[in-house]
Parts: C-alpha cells; structure tokens; sequence
C-alpha cells in the first residue's frame, strides 16, 4: 500500500501498521468512525419464529380450506350428476347414464368458470402451478385476494361437473394465495412472503394426500427456489400442522392403499429403470402434446374471433363425449388410482382408460379451465405402468416385474418426467402407498424418467408456460460459489491509498504526473494513524466543482462502506450492490482499524475463474491410482 503523494511508499504492501505508541489514538479514532460492514450471516433470526408462527396460521387457513374444497366439489358433483343436495365425497360416474346429461353437465360447468375468469380473475385459469411460480418469480409473491376465494370456487364447479382433474392443483394455488395474503397484511420482506406462500401450497398438498415430506419437498422444487434454513422450517412447519388437520378430517391411512409389495430383485430393479425411461419419453410427449392443444386453442380463437372465455365450453364437449365412452375419466378419479394399483383394472381396460383420461384432460386442459395435473398424471402414469407391467409377466416373466409395483412406478415416474420434480414423485409415492419395497424401484423409474425428459424437454409441465412467457427458469440448486471464498483470498494487498490531509489539489497534481496507482479508479482515505475514514474515487478528485482547497478528510461526505477479511465474497458482492460502490477497503475484523486490502467488481469476476474451469475443463485420467501423496491435501492456486 502507498500514499501517492509522498514521494516514497509510507506504508509496507499487505498491511497498515500503527506506530509504537498510536495504538490508543487509532481506537480513539476508529471509534468515532462508523464503518459500514456486512452483517454477519445467520441461518436463522428472532423474523424465522415470527414467520413460523405465521406459517402455522396459513397452514391451518390452507388445511382447513382443503376440506372445503373436497366438499365443494363433492356438492356440486352431487348436485349435477345425482341431483341431490349432499357434500360427500362421490364418482360423477355414478350418477347418471343419460349420455346427452354426460355432455351437458361438463359444458354447464365450462360455460360458469369461464364468466369467473373473464369478469373475476383471468389467474384462476390453468392448474395454478406455474401461475404461483410466476407470482414468486416476478411478483414479489403478491397473489391478489380474489384468487383466494374464487380459484376454489371455479376449480369446485369445473371438477365437479366432470373435470377429469384432481383437487390438489387448485388446493395448492389456495394455500399459497392465503400464504401471500397474510403475507401482504404484515410487515415482512418478499422473501419471507414467498415462504408464507410456499408454506400454504405445501400445506394444501399435504391437506389432500396426507404427504407432509413430498409437499415440503415439491414446495423447494417449484416454489421456493432454494434451499435454506430459514424458509425450509416454516414450510416443514406447516406441512406438519397441515398433516394433523387432515388426520382429524380424514384419518391417517394411506390415500392409494394396496396390498404390501414384495422385495424387487436386481434384474427387476434394471427392468424398472428401462420402464422409467419409457415413462419419461412419454411424459415429454405428454408436455408437448398439452400446449400443443393450447396453441390450437388460441389459432382457433384468432381465426374464428372465439373469445378465450368460451374456450372452457369448447373443451368441454371433448370432456363429455369421453365421459360417454369411459365415465372413469369423469372427475377427480382418486379411486381409479387405487384400481389401478391394487389391479383391479386389467388388460384393454389400463390402454383405454389411459388413451381417454389423457385426450379427455389435455383438452380441457388446453382449454383454459381450472383444475390441476397431479391426479390425472397418476392415473394416466399408473395405467401405463401396470400395462407394461402385465405384459412383461406375460412374455418375460424371467425378469420378475410386479405388475403392482410397474403401476406404482409409472404414476411416480411420470410426475417426475412432466414436473422435473425427482424427489417430490419418489417420496409422494411412498407416503401415499406406504410401501416400503416399493422405494428402490421408485428410485431408478423416477431417475431413470427425469434424465430422459431432461434430455427431450428444457421446460417441464410447470415451466412451458412460464417460457412461452418469455421467462427463463432454471430449477437447478447449487451452493453460491461466491458463499464459498473468502475476501482475504481474493482481494488485492497492494493498495494505493491517499492521505486524510493532503488536499485535492496534491491529488489532482499526482494524478497528472501519472504517479503509480494513479489509474486506479477507488483510493481509500487513511488518517495518519492509518485509520480508514473513506474512499474517494478519480471522480471525486477530478470534478471541476470541487474545491482543490479542501482535504482529503473533509470531502468525504459518509461513513466508509468496507467488508472484512473474514467475510464472504457474497457478503461483499451484497454490499456493493446495497450501497451503490464498486469497491471495498478490507478491514481485519479484530483490529478494524488495521487496511488489509481492497476488493474491486473485477475482482468479484475474476473470482469465478476457478469454477469455470472446473466446470468445462477435463482432466486427464490418471495412470496410477495409488500415487504418492493421493491422500494428501492439494493446494489450490
């Protein structure tokens, strides 16, 4: 570190001593001086137990708006299919076989959720998923009320009419629009907020299926974007009271029971995994396919001057001409599920309640109705998976394929393949069967599915939409690189700094001469106790207003915004940004008065070097896996 204005360095490279018998008079001096330094990190504060607190309040709201729903959907299915006045839970297949009431009771359906989303709110539309994800992407997690009310509302009417969808779409939308609204009522930051919502969304999850772990998990998945202590407890949080609520409603027995699987062997293990490859290209199909049919919707509507709210009714016809020829595909089909598991639906019967859950929910789907993708993903998944299953029993029964557990694999590897949700669809699928047995080949279909639709689709189920948006999403988690470094290792030691009392005029003069340094865009400002008051940057010293008279020390005009040794290149990356700098003098924390160093943008880069190159660059292979000295430490330049 030098003074450019004397003629030789002041000050030795690396450090700013104090001289014998300043010590005092440098404390004295740094404690009048009030540094500007990042907060140390902490993984959890005194906000995490408030947002607790306000994550159980949201689960309860969510857990207890979940039943609601359920029974809404069950007064309406009722209502149209049975005509009768009831909130039970029941099949839509069941109620009539007058296949002109089969068409018209969906069409009726349409028609309502179509004027909710026209003249309430356009956002009820869909499944809700990826409207959330935009609202935490872009929106500050601020979900408007009306949502609240009327996304259960539309989704009640659409399934309960013979929506072949499930409940837990439009559940999740509502749990985490409460979550946003409590939110929006309290003082909190955006962040906090976006855990309030994530923890509904995991709540309403967990309130339908009984899968506090898999909500928690689909909530880091899709919602939340991360993975830290601070927002991971209070969605666990309320995925735990959401468990609770549903135990006192519903009980705790496992939604898709089936009879206990047996112990896979490792030829069926492999067997499993080629079924998840299958299931994946499938599922990339079925991504594909559904927007393609959303793109109809819209060239229809173009051609024809259809107004998006008539789409739903559209769609409709398809759902009730289908219902005609299967009313398996009517509704939420939960049931079917089951069947489809415990293989009480068989041979032709899985090919063609798939081929028609599938055409009958895509197009409905595609056309702007609410409802959401869970269940008929399952199904759809389930009877692929216990078809093949069954086939191979049949022709390769050497490979010792369950048809049971092939069906549980399918649902599960499908979810992954459309939702690139590999941990969520692994775990969900075990909560819901509790079948122990079942977790390895869950494990290769659902990863062996994820890779291959990873490979055919950038965008999953969830994703497209927000891309056809012109959003750019990456659900990918890593550790902050920058998180990893610390400023001592990066910044620079040879500092060029200037003097608290030499004048602008000494500077300007310096600068002319093109001392050394004198290029530098930043000088830190020390007193001559080397106290750090602040920096002044070329501008400073060269703005044609500024009186050459003044010092160094009365141009200043704040506190010096600095950042320890010991702190991270993200702590010092945040501090630039919140205070509007480019660069850094490092302090050592124990003696603050004491100049380290200083840490620049480029620095900030430059620091990325080494993760590119580890990243992009291949190594040779080594010739000998025993060298000497393998199990040593290796130092990085």
């Amino acid at each position: 570190m030098t003074n450019p204005i004397d003629k030789e360095p002041r000050i030795e490279p690396g450090a700013v001593p104090v001289a014998p018998g300043l010590e005092d008079a440098a404390a004295k001096a740094n404690a009048t001086i009030g540094f500007r330094a990042p907060r140390e990190y902490a993984a959890v504060d005194r906000r995490t137990i408030g947002i607790c607190a306000g994550a159980i309040v949201v689960a309860i709201g969510a857990g207890l708006a979940a039943q609601l729903l359920i029974h809404l959907i069950g007064l309406v299915t009722n209502a149209t299919f049975y005509g009768r006045l009831s909130t039970s839970f029941a099949a839509p297949r069941f109620g009539t076989h007058n296949p002109f009431l089969i068409i018209a009771i969906p069409i009726g359906g349409a028609i309502i959720v179509g004027l909710m989303a026209r003249y309430g709110s356009a956002a009820i539309r869909g499944h809700g998923i990826p409207e959330v994800m935009e609202r935490v992407l872009y929106g500050e997690s601020r979900i408007p009320a009306r949502v609240l009310f009327l996304k259960p509302i539309s989704a009640a009417i659409a399934i309960g009419t013979g929506g072949p969808f499930g409940a837990e779409g439009p559940i999740i939308a509502t749990g985490g629009a409460l979550g946003s609204l409590v939110g929006q009522f309290v003082k909190i930051t955006a962040d906090e907020r976006k855990t309030l919502l994530a923890a509904g969304a995991a709540a309403g999850m967990t309130a339908t299926f009984g899968s506090p772990v898999s909500a928690v998990l689909l909530s880091v998945e899709l919602l939340l974007f991360e993975y830290r202590p601070r927002s991971l407890i209070p969605v666990a949080l309320a995925s735990a009271v959401a468990t609770a609520i549903r135990a006192a409603f519903a009980g705790s027995a496992p939604i898709f029971a089936i009879a206990p699987l047996a112990q896979p062997t490792g030829l069926a293990l492999v067997a499993y995994a080629v079924l998840g490859m299958f299931i994946g290209a499938f599922a990339a199909g079925i991504t594909r396919f559904t927007y393609g049919i959303e793109d109809a919707f819209e060239k229809l509507g173009e051609r024809y001057h259809i107004h998006w709210m008539w789409w739903p009714a559209l769609g409709a016809i398809v759902v009730g001409v289908v219902g005609v020829l299967s009313p398996r595909t009517l509704g939420v089909g939960y049931e079917n599920i089951t069947d489809l598991l415990s293989g009480a639906i068989v041979g032709r019967a899985l090919l063609v309640l798939v081929a028609l859950k599938l055409i009958s929910w895509a197009v409905y789907l595609g056309s702007g109705t609410s409802g959401g993708t869970l269940a008929p993903l399952f199904t759809i998944g389930a009877g692929l998976g216990a078809w093949v299953g069954e086939q191979c029993a049949v022709f390769a029964p050497w490979l010792g394929i369950d048809a049971h557990v092939a069906g549980l694999v399918g649902m599960a590897a499908i979810f992954a393949g459309a939702s690139h949700a590999l941990l969520t669809s692994v775990v969900f699928a075990f909560e819901t069967t509790r079948q122990t047995f079942g977790l390895l080949p869950l494990l290769a279909g659902c990863t062996a599915s994820y890779l291959v639709a990873l490979l055919l689709n950038r965008n999953s189920i969830m994703t497209e939409k927000l891309a056809r948006r012109g959003v750019s999403l990456r659900t990918e988690y890593a550790v902050d690189f920058l998180s990893q470094v610390l400023v001592r290792d990066v910044a620079t030691r040879e500092v060029v700094t200037l003097r608290a009392t030499d004048t602008i005029a000494d500077a300007r003069e310096w600068i002319v001469r093109g001392g050394a340094g004198a290029t530098h865009q930043g000088f830190p400002v020390l007193t001559d106790e080397g106290v750090v008051i602040g920096v002044l940057t070329r501008r400073d010293l060269l703005d044609p207003d500024a009186d050459v008279t003044q010092t160094m020390a009365s141009t200043i005009t704040r506190d010096p915004v600095v950042v320890f040794d010991d702190s991270t290149l993200r702590d010092a990356a945040d501090q630039m940004v919140a205070e509007g700098v480019g660069r850094l003098p490092v302090l050592e924390r124990a003696r603050p008065h004491r100049l380290a160093g200083i840490l620049s943008r480029s620095d900030l880069l430059t620091a990325h070097g080494p993760r590119l190159e580890a990243a992009s660059r291949v190594q040779p292979a080594r010739t000998h896996l025993m060298s000497p000295g393998s199990f040593g430490r290796t130092k990085v330049p």
